[in-house]
């Protein structure tokens, strides 16, 4: 159980998933998330232009890696990391340490309620950690009061979940026949962020201007071998398996089997994927 004392309520269900057994086993598999979408992470930081004397926010920072990537650049500035898994924080602090990186911190917290210093960041960056508020009007509208006037906000979200078939075609045989549980586009979810409209809507109502989205496409690397891979993506969606009768779960995970083999190149196990790189300035 959580021992965060100040979280949104409408974040309980997140803080209960990533500071319990989601977030665990994102830490124990924290490589493997990380190279799962390494192909985004020159353009995102390239979108990011951290210079050297920035102070920056990476908001659902999971390991840090992107965090400690915009220390290393901000050499004169800093970098800060939130996130709401504990062991992820923890995970990232040590890695730091290990680096030897001085001007990064990271610290649990809920992103959408935390009291941020006002005016205080040149730069917010997520990737792939913005689509879980419960409350995102709140949540963004937190955030750019933490930024400086003129202040940017840099997200890598997912598109649409037909566009994604690393959750498409996993999700279709893992449903073994059922039907395909795809994540919500207005409640806190994977493709929260996917829709265009709703992506401007919701950051104009927070405060931000010039709101520009751009469709990247690159391969998820799911491992480096069909059985790695496999069994990474068993544990990413335990849930889907946990409460099937076992004929219906030997389906699923028999067509689990054979969609990993097709997907098997001589880079791995890879599936198609497609994200939203989206800026705005804090107005």
């Amino acid at each position: 159980m959580s021992t965060l004392r100040s979280f949104d309520p409408s974040n309980a269900d997140q803080l209960s998933n990533w500071d319990g057994d989601t977030g665990a086993f994102w830490a124990d598999n924290a490589d493997r998330f990380d190279t799962g979408v390494a192909a985004y992470r020159e353009p995102f930081l390239a979108a990011a232009a951290i210079e050297e004397p920035a102070t920056v926010l990476d908001v659902g920072c999971g390991s840090g890696q992107l965090t400690r990537d915009a220390a290393r650049l901000a050499t004169e500035g800093s970098a800060l990391g939130v996130d709401l898994s504990s062991r992820m924080v923890e995970l990232a602090r040590g890695r730091a340490r290990g680096e030897q990186l001085a001007n990064v911190a990271f610290e649990q917290a809920d992103a959408q309620i935390h009291p941020f210093a006002r005016d205080h960041f040149d730069l917010v960056i997520s990737r792939h950690g913005s689509m879980f508020f419960g409350d995102p009007v709140t949540a963004f509208s937190n955030i750019a009061r933490a930024l400086r006037p003129g202040g940017r906000l840099v997200l890598l979200t997912w598109q649409s979940f037909e566009r994604n078939e690393f959750m498409r075609a996993v999700l279709t045989a893992l449903a073994a026949g059922r039907e395909v549980p795809a994540p919500p586009v207005d409640a806190p979810s994977p493709v929260a962020l996917s829709d265009p409209d709703r992506v401007r809507s919701l950051l104009g109502a927070a405060g931000f201007a010039d709101v520009r989205l751009e469709g990247l496409s690159e391969p998820m690397d799911l491992g480096a071998d069909t059985d790695a891979a496999f069994a990474h993506l068993c544990g990413i969606h335990a849930g889907m398996l946990r409460d099937i009768d076992p004929q219906t779960r030997d389906r699923a995970l028999d067509n689990l089997r054979a969609s990993v083999a097709e997907h098997h190149t001589e880079r791995g196990v890879r599936y198609d994927s497609a994200a939203w790189l989206i800026q705005a300035r804090c107005g």
